[in-house]
């Protein structure tokens, strides 16, 4: 999975990339499809919907989850049934924009572990949860069954990143921001004592309660740091995802003033913040000769303004899509593929022309298909679900 030494490269994606592709003498390859948005589920409107997500139902049937607190399950087939398994609004803190509830994950063996992760903000004091719920045989999670399995606490209001999914090793991670405020004012990220700006590994399988370390996570000898840090140096990644294919855990990092990153993780990685915001030095030290890891794209904010991390598209309907990984930026509705090329250099290409939306999240069907969520606009919380499709009507 180490990739950096081949790809440290930084793809600028302005209107002067497309200019400089266009003026080459051979065309670039591979070439990346266009794509459209086909509304799903009736059209149905979601307040502020920040995860798409498949339920274990055997029914096609997916969960939105929604911000304030409420997990909505909808039949895929139909776009009937609507139904709310989850209503937590009265735990959930969500007095500022950067939190609420926001993101869960199912168990992956339903059989033998009936269980759904959450991960969301809550007060008294101001802090962020992780914890499991039971999920029941109708498809309903139960509140009265909660296990808290780790508290974080929050410093400020903003940056609390972050996804909770399993791997294909059975772990299950989390990406933690880095506290709040700006630029990292207390130097969360590049300190291995806490878990602020970090991605976690933990395995929630044991027979410890609630969690064991895995004793090959990178830091778990060494002395002073949370062993349960599988990367750091993060600002506040939002949204991560597992090629289904490679196993390779790609994230998208926010910046602070000037650049948006896509990462590839790896085990023991530190990811430069603060001392640099994407390629470019921000905060770093005098001498400073810390060894850190580039991202594999970067963008100005001229093309954006709060990356929203995607998936790898390994479904059937757009075949030119496949191993591309798609993402979005929130605030200009912009959508790029980016590919590794056969000589390790990334190709990334803006892919959807369509309507700009205030794109929260994506998420990966059954099939493999992908779909979005998100609002009408940054500021209106109204949200609707999509399905990532081919231009072609075919």
């Amino acid at each position: 999975m180490r990739l950096t030494a081949r790809i440290l490269m930084s793809l600028m994606i302005t209107p002067l990339l497309a200019a400089d592709q266009e003026a080459a003498s051979e065309p670039v390859e591979p070439s990346l499809p266009t794509i459209r948005m086909e509304p799903v589920l009736g059209g149905q409107v979601f307040k502020a919907p920040v995860q798409v997500l498949p339920t274990p139902s055997s029914e096609p049937e997916l969960a939105m989850v929604e911000q304030r607190g409420r997990v909505i399950a909808v039949a895929l087939e139909t776009g009937s049934g609507k139904r709310t398994i989850l209503d937590m609004r009265d735990k959930v803190r969500m007095t500022q924009s950067e939190e609420g509830l926001l993101s869960i994950a199912y168990d992956p063996d339903q059989s033998e572990h009936p269980h759904v992760y959450l991960y969301y903000t809550a007060s008294k004091p101001r802090r962020t949860v992780l914890s499991r719920m039971n999920v029941a045989s109708d498809g309903t999670i139960d509140k009265s069954s909660e296990q808290t399995i780790l508290e974080v606490d929050q410093p400020y209001w903003n940056h609390n990143g972050g996804t909770v999914l399993f791997g294909p090793d059975g772990m299950l991670y989390l990406s933690i921001g880095d506290g709040g405020a700006a630029n990292d004012p207390k130097n969360h990220s590049q300190n291995l004592g806490n878990l602020l700006g970090t991605i976690i590994r933990i395995d929630v399988h044991s027979e410890s309660s609630p969690y064991s370390i895995p004793q090959d996570n990178p830091f778990i000898a060494t002395d002073g740091a949370r062993p349960e840090i599988w990367a750091y140096g993060l600002r506040n990644v939002w949204r991560m995802h597992f090629d289904s294919k490679t196993g390779d855990l790609w994230a998208g990092d926010v910046g602070q003033n000037k650049w948006e990153e896509v990462d590839l993780i790896e085990k023991g990685g530190n990811y430069g913040w603060r001392l640099r915001e994407g390629k470019h030095d921000f905060n770093k030290p005098e001498g400073s000769n810390v060894d850190v890891i580039d991202p594999i794209v970067e963008y100005p904010r001229t093309a954006g303004g709060s990356i929203t991390g995607g998936f790898v598209y390994r479904g059937d309907d757009i075949p030119g899509l496949d191993g591309a990984y798609v993402f979005s930026d929130y605030m200009s509705g912009r959508v790029w593929g980016t590919v590794i090329q056969p000589d390790g250099e990334p190709f990334t290409r803006e892919i959807y022309k369509g309507k700009p939306m205030a794109i929260s999240s994506f998420g990966e069907g059954t099939d493999g298909e992908l779909y979005i969520c998100g609002f009408s606009t940054p500021y209106d919380s109204k949200g609707r679900i999509y399905r990532i499709t081919s231009m072609s009507t075919d």
